[in-house]
C-alpha cells in the first residue's frame, strides 16, 4: 500500500530532456501555480541576509569568533552557512543589524567589552586610537 505522502505523478525525465528551451518556458508559463514574479514584486522582495557574506566582510572573521561575538550558537551559524537551515525572522533581523552596524551589534551583545576591544575583531580602526 503506497504511503499517503507519495506522489502519484511520475515524471518522464527523458521526455523532459527532449524539450527545447522554448517548450520548457511555455510549459512553465502555462502553470498557474508557478507564475514568474512581476518586476514590481521582484523589486519589493528583500534578499535574506547571508551570514557567510556578512562574516567575510568583517575581516574574514572565523565562524567561531563571529558566533562568540554575536552570541549565535556555532552549530546554528554553520547550519545557516551550509544551507542546512534558514535563519528565522528574529535571526534575520539580528543579521541585518550586524550587517548594517556591526560595532553597535557587538557592543549591545557584549556590554563588558569596549569599542577598542571589539574594533580589532571587526577589522576596524578607531579614529584617534593609537596604532601598533
Amino acid at each position: 500500500m503506497p504511503h499517503e505522502l507519495e506522489s502519484p505523478v511520475h515524471t518522464d525525465w527523458e521526455r523532459f530532456r527532449a524539450l527545447t528551451d522554448e517548450e520548457v518556458t511555455a510549459a512553465a508559463l502555462a502553470d498557474p501555480d508557478a507564475q514568474p514574479l512581476s518586476p514590481e514584486r521582484l523589486a519589493r522582495m528583500r534578499r535574506a541576509p547571508s551570514p557567510r557574506r556578512i562574516r567575510a566582510g568583517l575581516n574574514e572573521m572565523t565562524q567561531e569568533r563571529f558566533a562568540r561575538l554575536f552570541q549565535i550558537p556555532l552549530g546554528t551559524l554553520r547550519d545557516w552557512e551550509q544551507g542546512a537551515h534558514m535563519p528565522d525572522a528574529a535571526s534575520k533581523a539580528l543579521l541585518r543589524i550586524i550587517e548594517r552596524d556591526p560595532m553597535a551589534a557587538a557592543l549591545a551583545l557584549n556590554p563588558d567589552l569596549s569599542e577598542a576591544e571589539i574594533a580589532p575583531e571587526l577589522g576596524l580602526a578607531l579614529i584617534g586610537a593609537p596604532t601598533t
